[in-house]
This record gives C-alpha cells, sequence and structure tokens, in this order.
C-alpha cells in the first residue's frame, strides 16, 4: 500500500484563548520546546524534542472546547485519501499536499506527506504521550473499530481487556497509538490524550505542579484536566512499550 502511514502525531486542540497556558504545560509535559507559530492565524505549533523526532503539535481551535486528533504523515496521500473514503470517511479539506477527513464517526484526522521522522522521542521523568482515545457512543463504535482496522494496514488490531476498549497499536518505532472506548450513552464523538505511566501517583504530582487539576480515578488510570481546560487521562501503562504490566489488565 503506497499511502501507507510512516509515522503519527497526537494533535492537542485547545481553545484559542488557553493556547499560551496548553503550550506551556505540554512542552514541560513532555520536555520540549515550541516550534514557530505557523496558518494563517498562527494557531500551530510543534513540540520539539532535543534529540528525537517530534509526534506531537498544538493547535488553536476558534470554537468549542478542543480535544485531540491524530495526523497521519504518510508515502502517498492520495492513496492514503482514496482508502479512508473507500472506507465510509468524509472529506472534510482537500488542501492538495495534506487533506482533513472525518472518520464515520465524526472524528476528525489529517494527512500529510511523509517528512523522514523516525525517532521517537524518549520517555520523560517516566510518563510518555502515547496514545489518542476516541470515546464513542455504543452505536458508533462497533463501526469505527471496522474503521480504523481497515485502514490503517500494518497495525495490530486488538480487543483491549475490558469489553469497553479496543487497541490499535502502530508498527514498533511509530510514536502514537490508537485506543477506541466504548461509552455508556450516546453523545458526539470526543477524543482525549492519554500517557503511559511508570508511577501514576508520581506523575499526577508532577502534573499538578505545572498547573494540572485531578479529576478523577479508576483501576488502572486518572483523569486530569490541563491548565487550558483539556482532559487527558494518566494510565498504568508501560512507558517504553505501551503495554501493561503484566499483573494489570488495562488495555
Amino acid at each position: 500500500m503506497s499511502g501507507r502511514v510512516r509515522w503519527t502525531y497526537a494533535f492537542i486542540d485547545r481553545p484559542a484563548g488557553a493556547f499560551a497556558p496548553a503550550c506551556a504545560f505540554w512542552t514541560a509535559v513532555t520536555g520540549t520546546r515550541l516550534s514557530g507559530l505557523r496558518g494563517d492565524d498562527k494557531e500551530f505549533t510543534t513540540l520539539l524534542p532535543d534529540t528525537a523526532d517530534a509526534c506531537v503539535k498544538v493547535q488553536a481551535v476558534a470554537s468549542g472546547p478542543g480535544g485531540a486528533h491524530l495526523d497521519f504523515p504518510v508515502e502517498d496521500v492520495r492513496d492514503f485519501m482514496d482508502a479512508a473514503l473507500r472506507l465510509r470517511a468524509e472529506s472534510v479539506a482537500d488542501h492538495g499536499t495534506w487533506a482533513v477527513l472525518r472518520s464515520p464517526a465524526g472524528q476528525l484526522f489529517c494527512t500529510m506527506p511523509w517528512s523522514g521522522e523516525s525517532i521517537r522521542p524518549p520517555v520523560v521523568r517516566g510518563s510518555r504521550l502515547d496514545q489518542v482515545c476516541l470515546d464513542l457512543a455504543p452505536s458508533a463504535y462497533e463501526a469505527e473499530v471496522a474503521f480504523w482496522s481497515a485502514l490503517l494496514a500494518g497495525w495490530e488490531s486488538v480487543p483491549g481487556s475490558r469489553p469497553e476498549f479496543h487497541v490499535v497499536k502502530p508498527p514498533p518505532g511509530l510514536p502514537v497509538r490508537i485506543l477506541l472506548q466504548r461509552l455508556g450513552e450516546e453523545r458526539p464523538t470526543t477524543a482525549h490524550l492519554d500517557l503511559a505511566c511508570a508511577d501514576i501517583a508520581a506523575t499526577r504530582v508532577e502534573h499538578e505542579r505545572l498547573g494540572a487539576e485531578f479529576v478523577a480515578h479508576g483501576s488502572g488510570w486518572t483523569v486530569m484536566r490541563d491548565p487550558a481546560g483539556g482532559v487527558y487521562c494518566l494510565t498504568g501503562r508501560d512507558p517504553e512499550t505501551g503495554g501493561l504490566p503484566a499483573r494489570d489488565q488495562y488495555t
């Protein structure tokens, strides 16, 4: 497949009025620095590691609370788009060399040419931003699992250890994977970021020091809110591999 995915980016979408605190928090969390601002309204920036390729970007959105989405650098943008459209995605904006699409459940994602990215950023203070979680209504869940499983050729698509989860794992070396979560209610699709943490409690303390707030916790994860108002999760997964500790049973 000439349109195959060669890299992945997690995109942090936050309201324009909260763009600066979002950038300050997430650069601190990921041990990165900001690129120059891009876009007609200077609404895009990339979080740059010192000794690796970037895999996280931030966008100021003009309306709504924001959330998260995925960017897919590929070998052939047109082939990747055609494959997505055959699987019932919708074209939102076709800019020729890059495009915005919408999955069947309504999740936005982007594709663009691969620029040679290959070196994954390291774990930072025991955690790594490595997952975008799609929060799906029960009526949309099965079709969305089928869509991402079919679109991402060469990725491993497996049920999570809980019935409400499904994981789509990239080939080794790609930095961001996808978790699909079936919610208990019908509502529009949203997405949030997940970090793999060697020690959730220690990471929570560090994030609170940087201005985040605790929201809730469960078995194997803690929900936080960043200084820009965005919700994200700290999960008890191995930051190196993204997998579960042998004793655990969470995706």
